[in-house]
């Protein structure tokens, strides 16, 4: 593993190299804790029950994920010094002096307290350190190329759909969504967050530790939200002056009722960061909507009776010729061959999408560019561990990323604060890291990191109460 010396120095002085955490103690003692708890790993989920002030939902979260937090940022922290070449110490500075400007108060303080929760336990991380870890996405993505004034657009990430009305069984909202990313910080991306906050709505939400946001963005709220999405491929620009995507993605999450609410709060401010096409549908009315977020263009559509699907495709013409290099007549790219397929499934399962249709979406294999059922970098079941062509300016052949996870819900299952998760992925078929290490040596700098990533089952998740607690 390639790791320069700054990184190095970041990662010994900050975290304690292979020095662990403390182990929770059984009965601890700061009254912040009271009302949070963590339940054991079940089908390689966490989860998390925080509630409270933003500064005591941030010491809950550092205090009960410390050593997961700690693992996460040695991760992204070597995934990106090695990717795009810059040490963790870029990252802090960029946070510091980019995003921190901009973060309101609440999130400053929850912040704050996910430091002073980890360092309750051991942990050597500071502010810069879980604000960057917040910001990995558009800083990496989106702030670095815009500041080193070079074209690298953003790659494909994730498949995800929203249907109501006449497309779904029950005639409510079904929607689901598997993250893309690679295995090493996927393999992380494994917390569902139950959070009560002093102010805003119940969210109920898939994450990573150390995120006050859920990154790759499935939350259902008590305000009767459902809200996902996918990144816009090929996407590029930045406005540094802007508010960081993951503050505007919590905040909404947290306080919008409405679609009209949502689209407010992610517009207001908007910094080009993380630049996605938001998938929401509104379990009160039944509507659904597509937020095509550019930095230069904002397309809203909504519909009481259709689907919105997402595979990193941009849909406005216009967002398409003035933000992104992406080829829409390209039908062998990956985020056009899963457009394909996506449209292919909502119109032969026009009346029947349910929960466990959603499943069998996020699971399938079928290369819309061949015909034939060949998991790969086209497939809604993303493989590019098994592709020969990889993803262009992304992951190169064989590259040990693709689909991590996946989650579902309904509108019912929303109303009640419930949903479904599977980690790895959904499809059965496991990734093993020794045995890839041994077949493509390329990427043997990533042993430290890489982790087995075993297709888990379906699991319920739903929100809890105290005396639920294991």
């Amino acid at each position: 593993m390639r790791l320069g010396s700054a990184i190095v120095a970041v990662v010994v002085s900050c975290v304690g190299w292979g020095q662990a955490p403390p182990a929770v103690p059984s009965t601890p003692s700061d009254a912040r804790l009271s009302s949070a708890f963590r339940k054991p790993a079940k089908n390689g989920w966490i989860f998390l029950h925080l509630e409270g002030a933003p500064s005591a939902i941030g010491f809950q979260h550092g205090f009960l994920l410390a050593p997961e937090i700690a693992d996460s940022q040695r991760t992204i922290a070597a995934v990106l010094e090695h990717d795009v070449k810059k040490d963790w110490s870029f990252f802090r500075t960029a946070a510091e002096q980019v995003l921190w400007p901009k973060v309101e108060t609440e999130y400053r303080e929850e912040m704050q307290g996910i430091v002073e929760g980890l360092q309750a336990r051991g942990v050597k991380l500071d502010l810069w350190d879980v604000v960057a870890l917040n910001g990995w996405i558009e800083l990496s993505a989106y702030y670095l190329p815009w500041s080193q004034k070079v074209a690298a657009p953003v790659p494909d990430r994730c498949s995800a759909f929203i249907a109501t009305g006449s497309y779904t069984k029950s005639g409510q909202i079904v929607f689901g969504h598997n993250n893309w990313t690679g295995y090493a910080e996927g393999a992380r991306w494994n917390v569902i967050f139950d959070i009560v906050p002093a102010k805003g709505f119940r969210l109920l939400m898939d994450g990573m530790p150390g995120l006050i946001h859920s990154g790759d963005d499935f939350v259902v709220s008590s305000g009767g939200l459902m809200i996902t999405e996918t990144t816009i491929s090929n996407f590029a620009g930045f406005d540094p002056s802007g508010i960081a995507e993951f503050v505007r993605a919590r905040k909404a999450a947290q306080y919008a009722d409405s679609i009209d609410s949502f689209a407010r709060i992610m517009i207001e401010g908007n910094n080009g960061g993380y630049a996605n096409n938001w998938l929401v549908g509104d379990r009160k009315t039944g509507e659904i909507a597509s937020l095509e977020l550019g930095l230069k263009n904002v397309t809203l559509q909504r519909t009481t009776d259709g689907y919105f699907v997402g595979s990193n495709f941009p849909v406005n013409p216009k967002l398409i010729a003035e933000e992104t290099s992406f080829d829409p007549a390209d039908k062998t790219s990956s985020a056009n061959a899963r457009h394909i397929r996506w449209d292919q499934l909502m119109a032969e399962n026009k009346g029947k999408i349910d929960v466990a249709m959603a499943r069998s979406f996020l699971s399938d294999h079928l290369d819309s560019a061949t015909g034939k059922r060949d998991p790969n970098e086209r497939t809604l079941c993303g493989h590019i561990d098994l592709s020969p062509r990889g993803i262009p300016g992304w992951a190169g052949p064989f590259a040990p990323a693709g689909t991590v996870q996946a989650k579902v819900a309904d509108s019912r299952m929303a109303e009640e604060l419930r949903l479904e998760a599977s980690m790895g992925h959904s499809c059965r078929l496991h990734f093993r890291a020794s045995p890839f290490l041994r077949k493509h040596p390329t990427f043997r700098w990533m042993r430290p990191h890489l982790k087995d990533l075993p297709s888990e089952p379906w699991t319920m998740f739903t929100t809890e109460t105290g005396q639920d607690r294991l």
